[in-house]
């Protein structure tokens, strides 16, 4: 677009060039359809210097070009910030993501590997006050292994430990088993949530910002934020 240095040219008419054609060498721009602070000031600077002297530029539209100028500035700014958050935080989920294979995180869930050659402790989550509560252990095929008793609880998280033996006392094969827990509350059956360990095998971190996923043995993926407790 030529430039008539005997007539005003108006910034805003050159940036509504700018968005139909590639005229603009700034290396700043990242492509031809988009306007980097660098090309702006440089058109800014352009509208300036060719200004008509007997019509020069209104005080005001100068100001209020000065205005959108600073404002593509701080957007640049901003968006080179979060891009270097972005950034960080990807590093930091990876160092995380490390430090936890290998490790036991406690979960809400049903079912566990067990190790039956010593003790497994879990968890069972109580709405309220309760006489009675029971766990029901039942192995992979669905056969009741043993029924642990609880006695009374108050609300909250109550520890249960199984010793690895059958109802006879007999030691079990170390593998899956499922852990049901329920009491009764006005007369009626209700079945409470158990937390359960659980050891991660591996970690996969989302390439698109989402949440870091957890692969526990034997139970799958879980997302990082469903972790009540991570052990040793």
């Amino acid at each position: 677009m030529a430039i008539d240095s005997t007539s005003g040219v108006n910034l805003s008419d050159v940036l509504a060039a700018s968005g139909s054609t590639s005229t603009s060498k700034s290396t700043a721009a990242t492509d031809n359809s988009a306007l980097g602070k660098d090309a702006f000031l440089q058109l800014l600077v352009t509208q300036m210097q060719n200004q008509n002297p007997l019509e020069p530029q209104d005080n005001g539209e100068f100001v209020a070009q000065l205005a959108q100028f600073s404002s593509l500035e701080g957007i640049t700014s901003l968006n080179d910030s979060v891009n270097s958050i972005t950034s960080s935080l990807g590093s930091s989920q990876a160092l995380q993501a490390s430090s936890l294979v290998g490790r036991s995180v406690v979960v809400q869930n049903d079912t566990a590997v067990v190790d039956t050659t010593k003790s497994f402790t879990g968890s069972v989550v109580v709405p309220q006050s309760i006489d009675s509560a029971s766990v029901v252990v039942k192995d992979a095929s669905g056969n009741t292994v043993k029924t642990i008793e609880m006695g009374s609880q108050a609300a909250g998280n109550a520890q249960f430990i199984w010793d690895g033996t059958n109802a006879k006392g007999e030691a079990v094969d170390p593998g899956s088993y499922t852990f049901t827990a329920t009491t009764t509350v006005d007369g009626e059956s209700l079945q409470m949530n158990t937390l359960l360990p659980a050891a991660v095998t591996s970690v996969t971190i989302s390439q698109t910002g989402g949440e870091m996923m957890l692969n526990l043995a034997g139970l799958g993926q879980v997302a990082l934020s469903k972790v009540q407790t991570i052990g040793i």
